[in-house]
């Protein structure tokens, strides 16, 4: 009876396990990503002052800048973690490495709660940073891929867009988590918060990892792993093959998510910070605000993993994507008005287009590969995308401010990395439904490159 369980229908969404197994995506990915995103948002409010003084006194909008690249820099040893924990994980397990990662990534979070300023320690401050953001997006770079597999293994054929969405809601959980913690505190402390009040969201990360932990450690092993585990030949090289026969399909994973990381990523560490700094509004409603209005991020993100299971992955992402291209650039007409409640509908509206082209990433991702080298292909593109979309995308958008002087000119720029987007996912043939089964290369996927499924 358990043999014939292992190749067939995974057991159906209320099980229990398939519910811890939700759980275990959801809480552990929302713990990772609040981690990054407390350094995100803290980049664009003070860590620039406090890690790089001598910048800040001369040209506080370089040091803006810098500090801004701080957020890039963890993005480029992303494939590095990826290409670790894909490998790994293709050989050991999901669930070692999700585990693995999620110890890292709140430890590194942690430990920059306690490092000395610039003031405390000269130039040691900013190299001790830099060093613990390394290992943040070392950490990140292995954390989706594996969240990802471990949801879709899991699911129902019929349900992986609903399953792989969860892993996916835990990026805005996360950011609301995030955004909500260092709203309380800039509203309850005031100028303290500057000061030693930053410190607090970060050794906060202590006791999510404990929750996170007991959490993802009661989640059994991905049954499609589990399958594999049981022929594969000890010879086997999942990273070697992965180039060797999937190289186009890590380039397509890459191009798809660039736009989608691009526009999070703005709205993870730059609206926030361009509404305080820029327009002078009031710092704890702009915080408030852009908590609200993540929860649209939350709910489309759902929405669209769950719709791709009647419409397709890649519909369902040519959707998203022709949505936050028309919307990147007015929305800012709506956020330069200084009024609170079109600062809410310009975040909004972004999310419906960030949520339609997020949600059903896990399972398009995983249908894309075979299992054999699943989990390396989906870290490895994800990781690669981030580095062309969101890495440096809060710089990017300083930057054309500075120079342009018109903030209708970064909603270009991410209208244009929609529409790259766009043409990538319209080169994917339509996954839905294909056998998550296969260890082999998989024979009936190509690139769709006569265009069918385009809009």
């Amino acid at each position: 009876m358990t043999q014939a369980r292992s190749s067939a229908e995974p057991a159906p969404a209320a099980s229990k396990e398939a519910r811890r197994v939700l759980a275990g995506t959801l809480v552990g990915t929302t713990i990772e990503w609040y981690d990054f995103f407390i350094y995100a948002q803290a980049a664009g409010g003070v860590l620039a002052s406090l890690f790089l003084a001598p910048v800040a006194k001369d040209n506080p909008g370089l040091a803006q800048i810098l500090s801004f690249a701080t957020i890039g820099i963890s993005f480029l040893f992303r494939p590095l973690g990826a290409i670790v924990a894909g490998h790994l994980g293709d050989r050991l397990g999901r669930k070692k490495m999700l585990v693995f990662t999620l110890v890292l990534m709140g430890l590194s979070t942690s430990l920059i709660g306690v490092l000395p300023t610039y003031a405390q320690a000269g130039v040691v401050a900013p190299v001790l940073l830099i060093l613990l953001r390394v290992l943040q997006g070392f950490s990140a770079g292995g954390e989706w891929g594996g969240a990802a597999l471990m949801a879709v293994e899991h699911a129902p054929r019929s349900r992986r867009g609903y399953f792989g969405a969860y892993p996916q809601i835990g990026v805005p959980v996360g950011m609301i988590l995030a955004t909500f913690t260092l709203w309380a505190l800039t509203a309850a402390m005031g100028p303290a918060f500057a000061v030693w009040g930053w410190r607090i969201p970060f050794l906060l990360s202590i006791v999510l990892i404990f929750v996170g932990y007991v959490i993802r450690r009661a989640v059994e092993e991905s049954p499609v792993f589990k399958q594999l585990q049981e022929r594969r030949r000890e010879s086997s090289a999942p990273l070697g093959q992965l180039f060797r026969r999937n190289a186009k399909e890590v380039v397509l994973t890459a191009v798809i998510f660039i736009a989608n990381n691009a526009a999070g990523y703005l709205l993870i560490a730059y609206f926030a910070t361009y509404a305080v700094k820029s327009l002078k509004m009031d710092q704890p409603t702009v915080l408030l605000t852009t908590t609200l209005a993540s929860f649209g991020w939350l709910v489309f993100t759902l929405w669209g993993g769950a719709i791709s299971d009647r419409l397709g992955r890649v519909r369902t992402f040519q959707l998203g994507y022709v949505f936050l291209a028309l919307w990147a650039a007015p929305m800012w007409f709506l956020i330069d008005t200084k009024n609170i409640v079109w600062y809410f509908v310009a975040l909004f509206g972004m999310t419906i287009g960030l949520g339609l082209s997020y949600g059903p990433q896990s399972a398009l991702y995983a249908e894309m590969f075979p299992a054999k080298v699943r989990y390396s292909g989906v870290s490895i593109g994800y990781a690669i995308g981030a580095i062309l979309g969101g890495a440096f995308a809060p710089m990017i958008a300083e930057m054309l401010m500075n120079q342009f002087r018109a903030s209708w000119t970064i909603g270009v720029y991410i209208a244009a990395a929609a529409i790259v987007s766009l043409v990538g996912v319209s080169l994917v043939k339509e996954t839905k439904g294909v056998d998550l089964h296969v260890a082999e290369a998989r024979a009936d996927y190509v690139p769709n490159l006569s265009g069918d499924a385009a809009v």
